[in-house]
């Protein structure tokens, strides 16, 4: 008996152990797909960096120099865990280290350059999965939908995928389809998160992070919905519609879905590719009017920072998100230059901005938004009393130094002086990101007291820096004088829509339009005297470096 036993158990494993093989062989099963096996990673590494923290700084005196060194490495050492594990779980994994890895200035920057690399690391779906979907969705198979669809996809994120494809009626489209597994497993994978924070949060009290679990769970289904996508991308289109520069591509709602999402193809460069802006002379022609009279313009113009090439490209964007923030309440929350392309407009070959993937906004509610809007004119004009005023109603408490901070990417400082009154500086720089590792456990007490609609929009700001540090530029005056007018607008807007009295409203106008005529002065002023420099440093570059006869 106990050898026809072991016999059975000896076919059994055989036969289990082949199927397993052909299986996997084939595709049809993933262990990334099993929940034990996804659990078990997770925990699994969050065991190991806890431990790592708890016994590699235990015996360094807190502070010390050789404190701070081994604090970096231990730092090092778990981001790059924590990123193994969200590209081996993928999916939400992916999306919520996406998230962190765009906290510049909010986590200690050995987290957030190593997070980043999850941009370009998402998992992709075999053709097999992406036909299997859209017939599901759709009805169809892709030969009936399609004259031709590229098998490459344009581009892949944690959720979904692009392909590029054309109709039967010779139309280029893009086709957005879901990760077919990414729905299933949101939920659960959210679910594990949240237990193993809580577990985290036990070992380390300072740490409170339970806020970016509260963030996904309110974020994720929206994000998986593509029609709620689709109808982000018209109402922004519609809201934004007096700005030339910004292309919004069209739905095509006939073929959508919830995990489908048809749109109008729309060809461009990443808005931090400064060489694709550079071949396709993007901005040249701002710039480059700056250097007439000059008696050997164009070699002087050649031989130009390529940051110049960038300046109207950070310009329309610090517009487009003042609009969308300080005057409509309604924000897209996550422009990575993955999200934002540029291209030459068709018919005018002016400079315009394409803008991707809408399934993230945050709509702001009106007492949030005004007092937002308070809270950066105080920061831009440095009236101190109301900064402290207004950050404390938007729930910063006794943080609200770290708050302007946070908000402004600047020193407490340079927020003192005035954001506006000096550059960042590379010293500066560096003061800050230390300070983001020094003060984690304040910040993210901040962050859990804060109202929920700003974690999205220090999460859109961070982003945007980093747009601006690729392409070389950060927050000048000009900038900080297109958010002010915003708020204005915002403001005076508020004020108009609570008065029945024509007397008032009129009063309200002409002090808008006032204090808007005094913006525009400023700048005017500010663009003369920097006129008057670039035509002096063109005139000292001409003459160092004559143009041959």
């Amino acid at each position: 008996m106990a050898r026809k036993a072991l016999k059975l158990a000896s076919w059994t494993s055989m036969a289990l152990a082949a199927s397993g093989i052909y299986l996997y062989s084939n595709k049809y099963l993933d262990p990334n797909d099993f929940g034990a096996v996804r659990v078990g990673r997770a925990v699994a590494t969050t065991a190991v960096i806890s431990y790592d923290y708890l016994t590699s700084l235990k015996s360094v005196p807190y502070g010390s120099e050789e404190y701070l060194q081994l604090r970096s490495k231990v730092h090092l050492r778990s981001a790059r865990r924590l990123c193994e594990l969200c590209c081996a779980n993928r999916g939400t994994f992916i999306k919520v280290g996406q998230h962190l890895g765009a906290l510049d200035y909010l986590l200690p920057e050995e987290y957030t350059s190593t997070l980043k690399v999850l941009h370009s690391q998402a998992p992709q779906s075999s053709m097999q999965e992406i036909r299997q979907v859209i017939r599901e969705d759709l009805g169809k198979e892709i030969h009936d939908l399609f004259q031709s669809f590229d098998d490459t996809p344009l581009g892949t994120a944690s959720l979904a995928q692009v392909h590029k494809a054309v109709l039967h009626d010779g139309r280029t489209v893009a086709v957005k389809v879901q990760h077919p597994k990414v729905r299933a497993q949101s939920s659960k994978d959210i679910l594990l998160m949240e237990v193993l924070v809580l577990a985290v949060k036990q070992l380390f009290p300072e740490f409170e992070f339970m806020w970016l679990v509260d963030e996904a769970k309110k974020n994720l289904p929206l994000e998986l919905d593509f029609l709620n996508e689709g109808r982000n991308a018209e109402k922004v289109s519609q809201m934004l519609k007096h700005f030339d520069f910004l292309k919004v591509p069209r739905i095509h709602w006939d073929l959508s879905t919830e995990r489908v999402l048809l749109m109008e193809f729309v060809d461009g460069g990443q808005v931090n590719d400064r060489d694709y802006m550079e071949r396709n002379k993007i901005d040249v022609n701002e710039v480059r009017s700056r250097a007439q009279g000059c008696c050997a313009g164009e070699r002087a113009w050649s031989r130009l920072p390529r940051k110049c090439l960038c300046v109207q490209i950070s310009r329309h964007l610090g517009k487009m998100y003042s609009e969308m923030i300080f005057v409509n309440g309604f924000v897209h929350c996550d422009p990575h230059p993955g999200n934002v392309l540029v291209r030459k407009h068709p018919s005018t070959g002016k400079a315009e901005i394409v803008l991707l993937d809408h399934g993230l906004y945050q709509v702001l509610t009106e007492e949030f938004r005004l007092n937002y809007c308070h809270l950066w004119q105080s920061l831009i004009w440095t009236d101190m009393k109301r900064v402290k005023e207004y950050s404390q109603r938007l729930g910063a408490g006794d943080l609200y130094p770290l708050f302007a901070c946070m908000l402004t990417a600047r020193s407490w400082d340079s927020v003192n002086r005035g954001i506006s009154q000096a550059p960042v500086t590379a010293t500066e720089d560096l003061e800050i990101r230390n300070n983001a590792a020094n003060y984690l456990p304040q910040i993210s007490h901040l962050l859990n007291h804060v109202p929920r609609q700003m974690l999205l929009i220090l999460k859109t700001n961070d982003l945007l820096r980093g747009i601006e540090a690729a392409l070389g530029t950060r927050a000048s005056a000009s900038s900080f004088l297109n958010m002010s007018r915003c708020c204005i607008r915002a403001l005076a807007e508020h004020k108009k829509k609570n008065t029945c009295s024509f007397f008032r409203r009129t009063q309200i106008s002409f002090s808008e339009a006032f204090n808007l005529w005094q913006i525009n002065l400023h700048e005017l002023i500010l663009r003369v005297k920097g006129l008057k420099l670039a035509n002096r440093v063109l005139a000292l570059i001409c003459w160092l470096f004559p143009a041959p006869l």
